[in-house]
């Protein structure tokens, strides 16, 4: 007990004096890891869409080659970013670039870099995520879409993406939480945010647990809010657990699909059309086409 209360002594001391800096430094990997999430889930959804667009026996060779190029490409892209560790993308990104240029080229913004290394690290994953949730939806609702006339473009905007970006709606949860902690590898190209912020702290008063609860206790806060606002994403993404008949579509009014709570269908024995003035209206119109009524018959 003797140590816990030392623990929390010590972690009110640094709270203390440093409050402001590891505030600003949750707030550096905040807006990195939504803005990086971001682009990254656009840079997915590209190379997602690019990666999925058929094509046939019968399209043109500069059709295919021009597709397969793009998807070779692509698979390139996500199996480099997929397959190497972020922190040495980000000394290839920022370090790399002036080094094959002879510092001819360089990131004058750590923002700018630590931005670009993020996002292209997180579209290499959403790619692969998009073109997941595109080949999950049934076959049979693109054969539907194309037999009342929709080419590619419309199918793709109308029927598969909305279906397919709640399919991957807890994958882009999954990446943002996982950005929001990733992003303390950023300390290697000089990016001052959350971890970086507790690497200062420690080296000035070697205070390295307490400082490591505080950041360990900062990380989950912000993981599980992102878990239970992404979550209430979802379920209002899903809508009511059930759902009433449109009233307002001409098409639902027609008989045999419609079932008015006061009158009925056409076809019901409580609809004005089977009560006696109904009768009558009917066995009027059959005398006016036929010249004589079932009873004369």
């Amino acid at each position: 007990m003797d140590r816990f209360s030392a623990l929390i002594n010590d972690i009110g001391r640094l709270l203390g004096v440093y409050w402001e800096s590891y505030l600003s430094g949750m707030g550096s990997t905040l807006i990195l890891a939504v803005v990086a999430t971001a682009i990254g889930c656009v840079i997915g959804l590209v190379c997602g869409i690019l990666n999925t667009i058929p094509y046939s026996k019968n399209d043109s060779s500069a059709k295919k080659f021009f597709l397969k190029l793009i998807r070779a490409l692509i698979r390139i892209y996500v199996e480099v970013f997929r397959g190497t560790p972020m922190i040495l993308q980000a000394v290839f990104i920022y370090y790399g670039l002036p080094y094959f240029t002879n510092n001819a080229y360089h990131f004058d913004s750590i923002w700018v870099a630590s931005i670009l290394i993020v996002s292209i690290n997180t579209g290499a994953y959403m790619a692969e995520s998009v073109r997941g949730g595109i080949i999950s939806i049934d076959p049979g609702q693109t054969e539907g879409a194309k037999a009342i006339g929709m080419n590619h473009f419309q199918t793709m905007t109308s029927v598969i993406l909305p279906q397919a970006i709640r399919n991957i709606m807890p994958q882009i949860g999954n990446n943002f939480i996982i950005n929001v902690k990733d992003t303390s590898v950023m300390f290697i190209i000089t990016f001052t945010e959350f971890f970086a912020v507790h690497r200062n702290i420690v080296g000035l008063n070697y205070m390295y647990f307490p400082s490591a609860t505080i950041e360990m206790a900062g990380y989950l806060a912000v993981t599980l809010t992102a878990s239970l606002i992404l979550r209430a994403v979802e379920r209002r993404m899903d809508g009511k657990s059930s759902y009433e008949l449109v009233q307002t579509d001409n098409l639902t009014m027609t008989a045999g699909t419609y079932s008015h709570p006061d009158r009925g269908t056409p076809f019901d024995e409580r609809s004005s059309e089977f009560g006696e003035e109904g009768r009558k209206r009917i066995r009027s119109g059959l005398k006016n086409s036929n010249g004589s009524s079932r009873e004369g018959r």
